[in-house]
């Protein structure tokens, strides 16, 4: 009966030892992207070039499943512009520039065995582009991601994100 006890304990211990959660599999999509490089696909060479005159930009994904994308035109901030928000008297010239700026953000999961990460957007700088689904074709090489849409009228697109270290 004295060893009834310590071996009852012993049993309590061992069996909650073996129950402990697998920790889970790190997401490598979680953290901040900063755009090395948006290319475009030239039809006729088939070779990659620098979309436009380039541009600049961050892509966010959280651990929680959402995820935020802002791409503006090179230099975007570069500019004597002012204009105040949410008003509806701003000058042509602003409202122009306003265009050279996309943003949006979404819900996201990866399917890895696909190899495509899915963007259920959920606001988007585009009023037509609201609550859209989008894939992208992923490539994750240690800090660099590379992002292919899927959609034709922009398949011809490539971008390569590296992970920020700001």
């Amino acid at each position: 009966m004295k060893y009834l006890i310590p071996i009852f304990f012993l049993f309590i211990q061992l069996s909650g030892c073996s129950e402990q959660p697998t920790p889970a599999k790190p997401n490598p999509f979680e953290g901040l992207w900063k755009l090395q490089i948006m290319e475009q696909k030239n039809s006729e060479t088939g070779l990659w070039q620098e979309w436009r005159d380039g541009m600049q930009g961050y892509l966010l994904y959280d651990a929680t499943g959402t995820m935020a994308v802002h791409l503006t035109m090179k230099g975007y901030q570069d500019t004597n512009l002012r204009f105040p928000n949410f008003i509806d008297t701003i000058p042509d010239e602003a409202l122009k520039h306003l265009t050279k700026s996309y943003v949006y953000f979404a819900k996201y999961t990866v399917n890895e065995s696909e190899g495509y990460v899915e963007h259920a957007r959920i606001s988007h700088s585009n009023p037509g582009d609201w609550n859209k689904a989008v894939r992208r074709k992923y490539t994750l090489t240690g800090d660099t991601l590379i992002l292919q849409p899927y959609e034709s009228e922009n398949a011809n697109l490539k971008l390569t994100w590296v992970r920020s270290k700001d």
